[in-house]
């Protein structure tokens, strides 16, 4: 199944909570300055090993930097290893292969740009697929390319619900889309636990499924 964008921010975790599908996708941002998840018993790659040891392959264009450099920027309050699409003198795609089913991801996205894509997969086919500038409609000026600002390197948590995931792809049209802390869990009743271990203290965006 795929998602599409609700037509406005749902207002608080409570809100949605309580009233959403167990089919809908939520998608929160933790407040600036938090680098990594804080849902328990995910797991965590930090890239800090050089390698993107914790994903059953990774495979595409990417390059393992430990600092900022012509074409990619370190994120925001980052000080060790990052993952950055392209490798790095063309546009492409890493695709990130879990070796389980997931329903929770999340990353640092550093220094958005509107020509980063993030996708999800299930068995091949694709689940849903963010760009930059659609997440950032919910953060004034986010997708700006801003190497330090907190509106532009964030921490994003992505919930959904029954719906499962085995693949994750990261996509950049130009330099770059730069990384770090990806996490992944299979959590159970993501609608209530996932939220409630989180505390939402950052923005709500929810997804419904479309309809047809």
């Amino acid at each position: 199944m795929k998602f599409k964008f609700a037509p406005k921010l749902i207002a608080t975790a409570l809100a949605f909570l309580f009233t959403g599908s167990a089919h809908a996708l939520l998608i929160t941002a933790e407040a600036g300055g938090v680098t990594t998840t804080s849902l328990s018993g995910a797991t965590i790659e930090t890239f800090n090993s050089g390698a993107c040891g914790t994903y059953a392959s990774c495979t595409g264009d990417f390059t393992i930097f430990n600092s900022s450099n012509g074409q990619s920027a370190q994120p925001a309050n980052i000080d060790s290893a990052y993952l950055s699409v392209p490798n790095p003198y063309q546009s492409g795609s890493a695709s990130l292969t879990l070796g389980t089913n997931a329903n929770y991801f999340g990353l640092y996205w550093g220094s958005i740009d509107n020509y980063n894509t993030l996708s999800f997969l299930f068995e091949g086919n694709e689940v849903a697929s963010f760009n930059g500038t659609q997440i950032a409609s919910y953060i004034p000026g986010a997708a700006n390319g801003d190497q330090v600002s907190y509106s532009s390197n964030r921490y994003f948590n992505f919930f959904f619900g029954n719906q499962l995931f085995d693949q994750v792809k990261l996509t950049s049209n130009g330099y770059a889309f730069e990384t770090d802390n990806h996490a992944f869990a299979t959590v159970p009743e993501p609608g209530t636990l996932a939220l409630l271990a989180l505390g939402i203290t950052g923005l709500l965006i929810a997804r419904r499924r479309k309809q047809g």
